[in-house]
């Protein structure tokens, strides 16, 4: 089809504009309909752990379907690194495989698969289609690969930096095993991927949706020409662009400063320090990170791709204009991050924790600095648990591992009150549902609700956290990987912080444990934010997770009318529509 005649030097059509915005975030959709259709694992067909998206040639992200906003942002990071790293060496056919920090991954469990667009006629890549899962284990020291203690990058499971998973269409099975298997086993105390059949199934249905996205751009370009497409895969961007430097001009006047800052403190004590300094000329502004806390023995530090995700899903939530999120609002940004703080650690240093709970200290100071809204629940409360691994003789045992985030209160704003029990900022996954998981896993949920007075109070208050207790019925190894156990989440404007998470261990007596007439009575244990714990049969763990903090001084006449939302609060309270139904309902 020849090009469009809308396209002058005046500038690009709004009508193709939209057009086109609409059709490059239905491919990555379709993208996503067909993974979560094709796999198998609780965490990508139940839970929509994963995300799909549309890059342009230079590796720059175009349009994504609303997924998980901490991969959309570093997705990016790792098509660019695969780019620097094969040039011209990828061929047509050819799909590749990473999960790796150092190579713009997030944490290891999440492994992206890049497959490059060819032209039909010029033979050159003209569009990127990457998908990023949440496997359940890939390995390492225990069952889940998020554990509490890890202290180095092998403890948490297998490292790819790179691979090509098919090479001109020929799928390495060989590969995939030696790099998900025998190789996270030489570590000492680690295990290779504990169900590798499950892994491999779900990767396959990964390449099958970035196959289908492939389809899709073929079908786009041949209805418009490349050259149209591609013009507008570019306007998009600038259109972002523009919006976001219209946005920092207007904070600096309504806030009456150009220069904003925060700081926020992680469970340890860490800090984490912004600095937002606005050029109100040219709508673009400086986010420095000076000041934040040393890289940390353990697993909450954060790579740099992390760190983008979350200033960019900071900066679209804040938004109110209708576009698809993409590489455009980054570029009046200048993100500044010490080396060696937690936010750019070590080659080898942990990073489990980083992506799912750092992350979400660090949009807490992000809005905080724009004083856009209280702080939500600021944790993801990773529960995993499983079997298998290497026995006490240091052989492999065939396993399984089952990871689940659960969901918090989200913070108040100028005129809204939080929501309760859903997946805020980063997240935006389900959690796993009662009946599945009760028949596919060893174990019994006792307890699922709102936890009554964890939000924070105000003139708006915040959400509830929820209480999810499990009992165990047989011998696990469970782990939480959990924040604000300590420092509660922030309100603002006067607003009371919301409560703080715990998580208790209920520990049924035996007779090993003292004497054998104590064997009929339980007792509870506070197991503080990171444990894991070799459960007995009839244990339980209760998880009480966060609220959001409130904003406001309570008592003052509320002048919020009807549903008028502001733009944020559509973005920081995006937990799926399953969990938003059941909040709206009470449980």
């Amino acid at each position: 089809m020849s090009t469009p005649s809308a396209l002058t030097s005046e500038g690009p059509d709004p009508i193709l504009l939209t057009l086109f915005a609409n059709r490059f975030m239905s491919v990555a959709e379709a993208m996503g309909r067909s993974l979560q259709q094709t796999s198998i694992s609780t965490n990508i067909k139940e839970r929509l752990d994963f995300s799909c998206a549309l890059f342009a040639p230079d590796g720059d992200l175009v349009a994504n379907a609303p997924f998980i906003p901490i991969h959309l942002g570093s997705m990016s990071f790792a098509v660019k690194y695969q780019m620097k790293l094969h040039g011209d060496d990828l061929k047509e056919g050819d799909v590749l495989m990473t999960n790796s920090p150092h190579a713009g991954g997030s944490h290891l469990p999440d492994i992206t698969i890049i497959s490059p667009v060819f032209d039909s006629e010029s033979r050159k890549i003209i569009f990127f289609t990457a998908s990023r899962g949440h496997h359940a284990d890939i390995g390492g020291i225990l069952p889940g690969s998020m554990p509490p203690t890890s202290v180095h990058i092998f403890e948490e499971g297998a490292e790819i930096v790179s691979f090509k998973l098919v090479k001109e269409g020929v799928f390495d099975k060989k590969g995939l095993y030696e790099y998900m298997v025998d190789k996270p086993a030489r570590y000492p105390g680690s295990s290779g991927c504990r169900n590798i059949r499950d892994v491999e199934s779900d990767l396959k249905a990964q390449i099958a949706a970035n196959h289908k996205g492939i389809q899709l751009i073929h079908q786009i370009v041949e209805d418009y020409g490349l050259k149209t497409v591609q013009e507008y895969m570019y306007h998009i961007r600038n259109n972002a662009e523009s919006s976001v430097r219209s946005l920092l001009r207007e904070v600096a006047t309504k806030l009456g400063t150009n220069v904003l800052s925060a700081v926020d403190y992680l469970d340890d004590g860490s800090p984490i320090c912004l600095r937002v300094e606005i050029n109100e000329t040219d709508g673009s502004a400086v986010f420095d990170f000076e000041g934040t806390g040393c890289e940390v023995r353990g697993n909450l530090n954060s790579p740099i791709s992390v760190v983008h995700s979350a200033v960019i899903y900071c900066i679209r939530a804040m938004l109110d204009v209708d576009i698809p999120l993409n590489a455009g609002c980054l570029v009046p940004l200048d993100v500044r991050i010490p080396s060696g703080s937690l936010l750019a650690p070590s080659r080898t240093a942990a990073v489990c924790g980083g992506n799912v709970l750092t992350s979400q200290r660090i949009v807490d100071v992000v809005l905080r600095a724009f004083s856009a809204c209280a702080a939500s629940q600021g944790c993801t409360n990773n529960l995993t648990f499983g079997a298998g691994g290497k026995d006490s003789d240091g052989r492999a045992v065939a396993g399984w591992g089952y990871y689940e985030t659960i969901a918090g209160g989200s913070g108040a704003g100028p005129n809204w009150h939080g929501t309760s029990g859903v997946h805020t900022h980063i997240t935006n996954t389900r959690i796993g549902d009662v009946e599945l998981l009760e028949r596919r896993y060893p174990v019994l949920v006792h307890r699922f609700g709102l936890r009554q007075g964890s939000s924070g109070a105000g003139k708006f208050r915040g959400g509830e956290g929820v209480v999810r207790e499990l009992e165990f019925l047989e011998p696990l190894q469970v782990s939480i990987l959990s924040e604000r156990r300590t420092r509660a989440p922030y309100g603002l404007e006067g607003g009371a912080p919301g409560g703080l998470g715990r998580n208790t261990w209920i520990k049924q007596g035996r007779e090993e444990d003292g004497d054998a007439s104590d064997v009929t009575k339980t007792r509870e244990v506070n197991v503080g934010g990171k444990a894991t714990i070799r459960m007995g049969k009839g244990d339980r763990l209760r998880i009480e997770t966060p609220g959001g903090g409130g904003w406001g001084i309570p008592g003052e006449k509320e002048d919020f009318q009807g549903d008028e939302l502001e733009p944020v609060k559509k973005w920081t309270a995006r937990g799926s529509v399953a969990e938003r139904e059941a909040a709206q309902a009470g449980f």
